[in-house]
């Protein structure tokens, strides 16, 4: 028996490898099938076009977050993940993509109506939902109906619902308008029962982005300030809709009493609640709202619905593969600067000290740029990489071209940091800014090594050998040591409200009264100063065409590049996608619950492991995140 187990274990083992074998060789001939597939449908794609019905609807089905500059995603990665049966995590819609989509659809005698089906879309801030509103009124201008159908409308979805002709929820539908929020995880007990010290130095009394490492809850201060700014948000989303939809705003419900109360008198019905609150027009199914699109536009019998064209497919119309700027006009360059800001290289999605001011000084050495607008949706992060990139903004300005900051959703902390040197500053109204303060955080795990009883000790020629190779991590942090720190993020406000100061011609004390890493709305920030001008985007290009005295220009967004091969594999995948060579996956409720906390962990750590000041020095707003 003992002589014939090794020779059953190495059948058993031998059976195992073969079937792992067969596999892999499947999963492999299957990425080469997709690979070669799509290869030849590149190859044969300029002859396929999407055709448009004489009159039809735009289906504007947009999935995912509506964004300022799309975050990088490796091409080949996201076809391996798809042909495995995975799906994107968090899709992108770019809302400069959005608007154009939307102005050849104005321009399009077949596009008749369009239909906002939006139970896709995700996060998008009041500035980005009001660029794409602002686009579908003129849609209507030109005597064209925007329609709204869905069967839940979450805050997002009915802000931008509210720009329809008329809405329509489904009988058994929900529309659910909850107000802003910010409310941060905090980690104080977490770190105590892990015998992890934490070492904060700041300057600001508002600079609330170290909290959770200091309390289980919200300083009063930092309540005091985002409530400020979050009820600021709140009342122009209200008034906004309001005037659209042609109530008061207190029409909106504020409390659960006040929800109960009205919702009993619909007698238990939510969809009955919505229609008589006149927050939607109409109550009809998915079939009853097909028909009276077919009465608009005309029926595709082939597919039993109205006759239509969905974003993905109008865009691929709209939006060339391969975008090249002309070389022989004048232009306006446009730099995105979209997340939180590193030191070095980022790709992107994220700003990079190094990469954003290589953007940058590429529009500065091209004659043919005559000024630049960077647009800003950060709320900081690096403080070394902000003044990396606000030292190529003062070379632009030096070289004779004009700079304009644009802000987006937020421009607070590093992202106001970038925004100062500027020619001039505008902001929307909601934008969330200012924020002005630093902090330097440190955690060291002494009480933590020594109760697994590990211990480290030496000695060292000085007091500082060792600190930078990480020994305080094991020791602790000496006293002397702390107030080092603190004096060294002194010092660096006091570089900050300086900054400020000479960028805006502010006084320095002006400067600080409204700093202190207190956040303030668009509005607000005209108040004191801060910007310059309340606007979108195009009024932003408009002003840096006007001071570069330009009356004919492109706009040239000057972005980074992708590899030859990169940018194959992305036409590819595109391809295969569209071809349905790749799996759709949608995940269930209970899945979409667990990828949401997943998502949201995995941006927590990611917030903090992206920091990489080579001094330690950050200037972010934690609270600016909106939920």
């Amino acid at each position: 028996m003992s002589l014939e187990r090794p020779g059953l274990l190495r059948r058993f083992f031998s059976a195992v490898f073969k079937v792992f074998k067969t596999v892999r060789n499947l999963v492999l001939n299957l990425i080469f099938l997709i690979i070669f597939v799509g290869f030849i449908s590149v190859l044969l794609s300029d002859d396929e076009q999407v055709e448009v019905p004489e009159s039809a609807a735009l289906v504007l089905n947009l999935k995912g977050d509506l964004v300022e500059e799309l975050r990088f995603v490796d091409p080949l990665e996201a076809m391996m993940n798809e042909a495995a049966g995975g799906s994107e995590e968090t899709p992108e819609i770019l809302v400069r993509d959005v608007v154009k989509v939307l102005e050849r659809a104005t321009k399009d005698d077949k596009i008749k109506v369009i239909v906002l089906e939006l139970s896709s879309l995700g996060r998008g801030s009041l500035d980005k939902l009001q660029t794409v509103g602002s686009a579908l009124e003129k849609f209507k201008a030109a005597g064209k109906k925007v329609l709204a159908t869905g069967t839940f409308y979450a805050q997002n979805q009915y802000y931008l619902a509210s720009y329809a002709d008329s809405i329509n929820l489904h009988p058994k539908g929900t529309v659910l308008l909850e107000g802003y929020g910010s409310y941060p995880m905090y980690y104080k007990s977490a770190l105590e029962k892990l015998k992890i010290s934490t070492h904060v130095f700041k300057v600001g009394t508002y600079k609330s982005a170290v909290e959770p490492f200091l309390r289980d809850d919200m300083s009063p201060e930092a309540k005091e300030a985002n409530s400020a700014w979050l009820n600021e948000l709140w009342s122009s989303y209200k008034q906004q809709v309001a005037g659209r939809r042609g109530f008061d705003v207190s029409n909106f419900d504020e409390s659960f009493a006040s929800l109960y109360q009205r919702i009993s008198a619909a007698d238990g019905d939510i969809a009955k609640y919505a229609l008589d609150a006149k927050l939607v027009d109409s109550l009809k199914t998915r079939e009853e709202f097909r028909q009276d699109v077919i009465a608009l536009v005309g029926e595709d019998k082939e597919n039993q619905t109205f006759n239509q064209v969905n974003y993905d497919e109008y865009h691929s119309l709209v939006i060339p593969k391969m975008q090249m700027p002309n070389p022989m006009t004048d232009k306006v360059a446009l730099v995105v600067a979209r997340g939180a800001i590193v030191d070095g290289n980022a790709k992107a999605g994220m700003i990079g000290g190094d990469s954003t001011a290589k953007l940058l000084r590429k529009a500065r050495l091209d004659d043919k740029v005559k000024a630049v607008v960077l647009r800003i949706d950060s709320g900081g992060g690096s403080a070394f990489a902000s003044e990396i990139i606000s030292e190529e903004i003062r070379l632009l300005k030096a070289a004779g071209k004009p700079v304009i900051a644009s802000m987006g959703a937020v421009a607070a902390s590093g992202g106001y940091w970038i925004a100062a040197p500027a020619n001039e500053i505008w902001a929307a109204p909601t934008t969330i800014t200012g924020s002005i303060g630093i902090f330097a955080m440190l955690h060291t795990a002494e009480n933590a090594v020594g109760s697994l009883g590990l211990n480290v000790d030496g000695v060292g020629t000085t007091e500082l050998a060792g600190f930078s190779a990480g020994v305080p991590l094991f020791k602790g942090l000496p006293a002397d040591a702390e107030k080092l720190l603190q004096r060294m993020i002194e010092r660096g406000y006091d570089e900050f409200i300086t900054h400020v100061g000479v960028s805006r011609n502010l006084d320095k004390a002006a400067v600080d009264k409204v700093g202190q890493g207190r956040v303030w709305t668009g509005t607000k920030a005209l108040e004191f100063g801060l910007v310059d001008k309340l606007g979108t985007l195009e009024d932003a290009i408009a002003s840096a065409a006007s001071k570069a005295s330009l009356s004919q220009f492109d706009v040239w967004v000057v972005e980074q590049e992708l590899t030859p091969q990169q940018q194959f594999v992305k036409q590819l995948f595109g391809e295969a996608k569209t071809m349905g060579l790749l799996p759709e996956i949608t995940p269930s409720a209970e899945n979409k619950a667990v990828q949401q906390l997943m998502t949201e962990l995995k941006q927590h750590v990611a917030q903090f492991s992206q920091f990489n000041d080579p001094n330690g020095i950050y200037s972010y707003c934690f609270s600016c995140e909106l939920q």
